[in-house]
C-alpha cells in the first residue's frame, strides 16, 4: 500500500518572482535579435485569440513562433541571471521553513522547461514540474502544465515516486491554478505586484 506524503505547492509566475518569466523572455530576445520584431501582426492575433480562449495551446505556441533552439541557447543563460533578481524576497525562506517542518516542496508552472529549472535550482525544490517544449522548436509544447494539468503532473510525479500526494498548502497568484489550489487543504493567494498574501 502506497504511503501518504504531505506535500506543499508552489506556482511560480506571479507567485515567486514578477513579471511573467514567459513574457519577459520575450521581451528580452526583442532587445537582442530583430527576428521577434517580425512577429510582432501574428501576436496582435495571438492576444485577440487569448482573450477567447485562456487555456488554450495555439496561441501560446505562435506567441513565442519566433524562438529557435538557437537563441535559447544564446539567450536563456542571461534571461536566467538577470531574471533571479526579481525573486520575492520571502520564496526562499518559506521553502525552507516548509521543508524543515517535514513537507515535501514542489514548485508547479506553467513556464517552459528551458527556464524554470534553472531559475529555481538554488531554492531547494523536491521537484520541479513545468511545461515541457520541443528541445528543436522551443515554441512547440509536449505538455502544457496549465490548469488541470498541474494536478496531472503531481499525481504522476507522485505516482513515479511511490506515494500519494497529501497536499497541506498551496501557493498561487492566478485563478487558472484552481485544480491544484482546491485539493490542498489551505490556499494562500499572493498579490503579484507585491509578493503578499492577499
Amino acid at each position: 500500500m502506497l504511503r501518504q506524503i504531505d506535500v506543499v505547492l508552489f506556482d511560480f509566475d506571479g507567485t515567486l518572482s514578477w513579471p511573467d518569466s514567459n513574457v519577459a523572455f520575450g521581451r528580452y530576445c526583442m532587445r537582442r535579435s530583430l527576428r521577434p520584431w517580425l512577429f510582432l501582426p501574428l501576436m496582435g492575433i495571438c492576444f485577440i485569440v487569448r482573450m477567447f480562449n485562456h487555456g488554450g495551446v495555439w496561441w501560446r505556441e505562435n506567441m513565442r513562433r519566433f524562438l529557435t533552439a538557437d537563441m535559447v541557447k544564446r539567450f536563456a543563460p542571461g534571461f536566467i541571471h538577470e531574471h533571479k533578481r526579481n525573486r520575492f524576497g520571502w520564496a526562499k525562506d518559506k521553502i525552507a521553513e516548509e521543508h524543515s517542518a517535514g513537507n515535501k516542496v514542489v514548485l508547479i508552472s506553467t513556464s517552459p522547461d528551458y527556464l524554470i529549472p534553472d531559475l529555481v535550482s538554488d531554492m531547494g525544490f523536491d521537484a520541479v514540474l513545468c511545461s515541457k517544449m520541443d528541445f528543436n522548436k522551443p515554441r512547440k509544447y509536449k505538455f502544457l502544465c496549465w490548469g488541470k494539468n498541474k494536478v496531472i503532473a503531481l499525481d504522476e510525479w507522485a505516482k513515479a515516486n511511490k506515494f500519494i500526494p497529501h497536499v497541506v498548502r498551496a501557493y498561487s497568484d492566478s485563478k487558472s491554478d484552481m485544480p491544484m489550489m482546491e485539493i490542498a487543504d489551505r490556499q494562500i493567494w499572493i498579490n503579484p505586484k507585491t509578493g503578499m498574501p492577499k
